[in-house]
């Protein structure tokens, strides 16, 4: 088979010739930057030309197609042309990590050291105004800085929390069409598309990372206290969203058709390491309309897989994610509090698809032994590839530091198990 014949029958809850993988096609299913590099080193890939940093959030490289072939990587990303700091990935310059290791950026990130050895990342890159991000000093990506003016009730106005969600331009439309096209025509790969602003209180955005001014609820803390002491001002903002989102569906849509396989909807986490940090009632009262609400959109109208991300234990609401339509389920923390593989795909194998758990980067990939690597990944292949429905990838990214043994015996088991 080839990527897209596996991936259509993976998703499809049929069994492949050999486990569909994923590394780099999404934000959460990437590896940094420095392992990137290492890894093409590792390889003997062509190393001339720097990696790329294409998401300076978290500090993700790009995976190139030569070194998506030794990783046996089945996807490929469409995501839209500003990244999280709202600045394009172009241009790239020279830039240098903590460790040493040499790297490309786009133009616009714009970093200046401080006292303290931290660096700081400025919305849309302009050093002119607050910076919205910083990396401590040794660090290996950013935290956001929170900017959260003083809130009035009586004063709080729904489009400040709405300011990031834009309509599709023209310029966004051409620019989709044209890399859909080129990706579906002159590669292998399954497409898996974001083009952004689809997820409801995902509080990696929350704090306006890419906007100059932020204005509303932007404290993170703040957020969180809102979804119960202010929950119509909230759920105002949801609806207002979502109305913003089904008129970009239609637009993508015509952009792209059906030459994607999957489209990513929800970065939102509802877990923690001990159990869901919201309610089952709350979730159905606050997100799942509109979680719904997108998602019958995208079944009605396309083809397309819908894709969530929800670190954490989130056993007790999978049944609501089931019910709200999505399709496929990332990063599966199997180390959280009832995150059992066993019993996960016992009870949903049958109506959703597993995009990751394939092994721990908190523990195992980080610090276990090569032969412990081994074990889990092939523990976890055997479980969740059953009557099909997964996708390999780590429990979310690969993060610096990994040993590459590690990650070698990681894809070296994965060469070797077949149907």
């Amino acid at each position: 088979m080839n990527s897209r014949e596996r991936t259509t029958k993976a998703l499809n809850h049929e069994e492949t010739d050999r486990v569909p993988i994923d590394f780099g096609s999404t934000p959460v299913t990437g590896i940094s930057v420095s392992i990137v590099s290492k890894l093409r080193e590792y390889y003997k890939l062509d190393n001339k030309t720097p990696v790329k940093v294409i998401e300076p959030f978290q500090m993700l490289g790009e995976v190139d197609d030569d070194l998506k072939e030794k990783l046996g990587v089945d996807f490929v990303g469409l995501s839209g042309r500003d990244n999280m700091y709202g600045f394009k990935n172009k241009g790239w310059k020279p830039w240098q990590l903590f460790d040493g290791t040499k790297v490309l950026v786009p133009d616009k990130f714009n970093t200046g050291p401080e006292k303290d050895g931290s660096i700081l990342q400025y919305p849309e890159g302009d050093m002119s105004v607050s910076a919205g991000a910083r990396m401590p000093k040794n660090g290996y990506y950013f935290d956001a800085i929170i900017r959260q003016k003083p809130i009035n009730d009586s004063n709080l106005n729904v489009e400040d929390n709405l300011e990031e969600y834009k309509e599709l331009t023209d310029e966004d439309l051409k620019y989709f069409e044209k890399e859909a096209d080129y990706l579906y025509k002159n590669t292998k790969f399954a497409i898996v598309a974001n083009f952004g602003g689809t997820s409801f209180g995902d509080i990696a955005l929350v704090p306006g990372p890419s906007l100059k001014d932020p204005k509303g609820i932007r404290d993170v803390e703040e957020w969180y206290v809102s979804t119960i002491t202010r929950k119509s001002y909230v759920y105002e903002v949801f609806s207002r969203q979502s109305e913003i989102i089904l008129k970009n569906m239609e637009k993508f849509k015509q952009a792209v058709s059906n030459k994607i396989n999957v489209l990513f909807i929800s970065g939102t986490d509802f877990g923690t390491q001990r159990g869901p940090f919201i309610s089952n009632e709350s979730y159905r009262e606050l997100y799942k309309p509109f979680n719904k609400k997108i998602n019958d959109w995208v079944h009605k109208n396309t083809s397309w897989k819908t894709f969530m991300h929800s670190c954490g234990s989130i056993e007790k609401l999978i049944p609501e994610f089931i019910e709200a339509g999505f399709d496929i389920l990332n990063p599966v923390q199997l180390s959280a509090e009832g995150m059992d593989a066993k019993l996960l795909k016992e009870k949903y194998g049958k109506h959703v698809i597993f995009w990751g758990g394939g092994v721990d980067t908190q523990k195992t990939l980080p610090f276990g032994t090569e032969e412990e690597v081994a074990r889990e990944v092939e523990e976890r292949v055997k479980i969740f590839s059953k009557d099909g429905g997964f996708v390999f990838n780590s429990i979310h990214n690969i993060q610096a530091g990994t040993p590459i043994e590690n990650i070698v015996s990681m894809i070296e088991i994965l060469r070797r198990y077949k149907k």
